[in-house]
């Protein structure tokens, strides 16, 4: 009797841990846990088309996240996309960096990647980025896709 307690318990730590392990590797993949919010300061960019992008999808600079998407919402005078990300203190962007939607993975999680010019002039807090790139949408791409080819026979 003593050993099947010992057992029942040997189980459920080994279940406890598995579940532990899968909500880790979760969060690496969806890369919600290496961005830590110590000091940041908000930016925003327009775009005519923001996609699938979500609020917490990464801001990457060169590959390295350096933020996050806070808040999405639209401009009612434009009817754009309003994207505000909350950038990484020790990150300062000149004035006439790009924004553009990538996507990432076999998954298709898509993020905002920036390019930085080469102002001298940097963006400030509530600041934003006036060069943009909307996310490609892949059905519009296959349509035009399939009408260039319909012309040419």
């Amino acid at each position: 009797m003593q050993s099947s307690k010992i057992q029942d318990t040997l189980v459920g730590l080994f279940v406890a841990s598995g579940i532990a392990a899968l909500f880790y590797m979760a969060m690496q993949i969806s890369n919600l846990g290496s961005f830590s919010q110590d000091k940041t300061y908000t930016i925003t960019a327009n775009f005519e088309n923001s996609g699938g992008l979500k609020v917490k999808s990464a801001v990457s600079l060169s590959g390295v996240a350096i933020g996050r998407v806070s808040k999405i919402f639209i401009d009612t005078e434009n009817f754009e996309s309003i994207v505000e990300m909350d950038i990484d203190s020790q990150y300062q962007l000149p004035d006439d960096t790009t924004a553009s939607i990538f996507t990432a993975g076999l998954l298709g999680e898509q993020y905002i990647h920036l390019e930085p010019g080469g102002s001298d002039e940097y963006i400030i807090e509530n600041g934003a980025i006036d060069i943009t790139q909307s996310a490609i949408v892949l059905e519009d791409v296959i349509g035009q896709f399939l009408i260039k080819m319909a012309e040419n026979k």
